[in-house]
């Protein structure tokens, strides 16, 4: 049987490196693999449908899947996920101490439609009593100027935010232009060790492990999205493409946990990913649709709530009909 050509752009994940080289297959497919650089891969699939998968950010996934008749859809695969309370940057000159001193403050995001920032704007109003019209919102590159947004949005009424194409975010904040960025990544200024920029909250891991207990939230990123043509003309392709996907990410977790040897050059990495094995009911990265249910009905709120999606998508509606019923590897 002649096997279906796919294009497959992501990062180099280690959790996919078992199915990009080979050592796991997908069923009637043959991948032909892209690694681009990750905002490239963002870009070009969303302004021109470059590959057939892709790797998408998350918050810009929302954004294209809520439009009329949308040409998308998603697999319940995880590429990149993380929590984010370590995201929130400060200075210390704007007398930040806690979430509600945010209210009437400058804060920045390199986009709108920025899953990190996403996650915690919907949590500073969810559990922190700040809204969206409570902050100044500034939009700008982390570490250079422009940066611009790649998906249309319909932002909330009241909700002021400023875009500024001639600076970056880590400048801003070093000199106090704005009080708070908001960043995936840290910002140059704090990789410099500026005096005036610390993390609002420096017992993030803390926080997190709390959040996750209470919530059962353990936050999205990035997901695998695929031209839903494919799909209609080839319906088994996405439970083909899920069970590789799931088979390599498996693979790539036992390397982890069950390591013998030092198969990565860092002391106790597998007593850690033990550990996180044990707090994450068994499974510290979980593909699937009800394994992820909790991260992805607040994550579908929190994208309408904030302008993002063009309406209140369900779960159901994102990913193909048959990727309901989910097959383990």
């Amino acid at each position: 049987m002649r096997k279906l050509k796919l294009s497959i752009a992501t990062e180099d994940y280690d959790h996919f490196r078992d199915f990009r080289l080979g050592s796991v297959q997908a069923e009637g497919i043959e991948p032909i693999w892209l690694i681009p650089e990750l905002h490239e891969i963002f870009a070009r699939f969303t302004f021109n449908r470059e590959w057939d998968v892709s790797e998408l950010s998350f918050a810009k996934f929302m954004a294209q899947v809520t439009r009329p008749s949308p040409d998308i859809v998603a697999l319940p695969v995880v590429c990149s996920r993380h929590f984010r309370f370590s995201a929130f940057y400060v200075n210390r000159n704007s007398k930040i101490a806690a979430p509600a001193d945010l209210k009437g403050k400058k804060v920045g995001s390199p986009e709108w439609a920025h899953t990190a920032a996403v996650y915690m704007r919907g949590w500073l109003a969810d559990e922190a009593g700040v809204g969206l019209a409570d902050i100044d919102w500034y939009q700008a590159g982390t570490n250079e100027p422009g940066r611009t947004e790649k998906v249309e949005l319909s932002l909330p009424k009241g909700l002021q935010l400023t875009r500024v194409d001639d600076d970056s975010l880590s400048d801003m904040l070093a000199r106090g232009a704005i009080d708070c960025a908001l960043v995936a990544r840290p910002p140059d200024c704090f990789l410099k060790r500026h005096p005036d920029v610390v993390r609002l909250f420096p017992d993030y891991l803390e926080m997190e492990e709390k959040y996750y207990a209470r919530t059962k939230v353990w936050p999205i990123m990035h997901v695998i999205a695929v031209k839903r043509a494919i799909l209609e003309e080839n319906p088994w392709v996405a439970g083909s493409l899920y069970n590789a996907f799931l088979q390599s990410k498996n693979r790539s977790i036992a390397r982890l946990v069950e390591q013998s040897v030092s198969r990565y050059p860092l002391p106790w990495l597998s007593t850690y990913a033990r550990r996180m094995r044990e707090l994450f009911d068994g499974d510290p990265f979980p593909f699937g649709i009800e394994e992820n249910r909790p991260t992805l009905t607040q994550f579908l709120r929190y994208t309408y709530e904030q302008g993002i999606a063009h309406r209140h998508a369900k779960v159901e509606e994102i990913f193909p009909p048959g990727m309901m019923v989910d097959v383990h590897t």
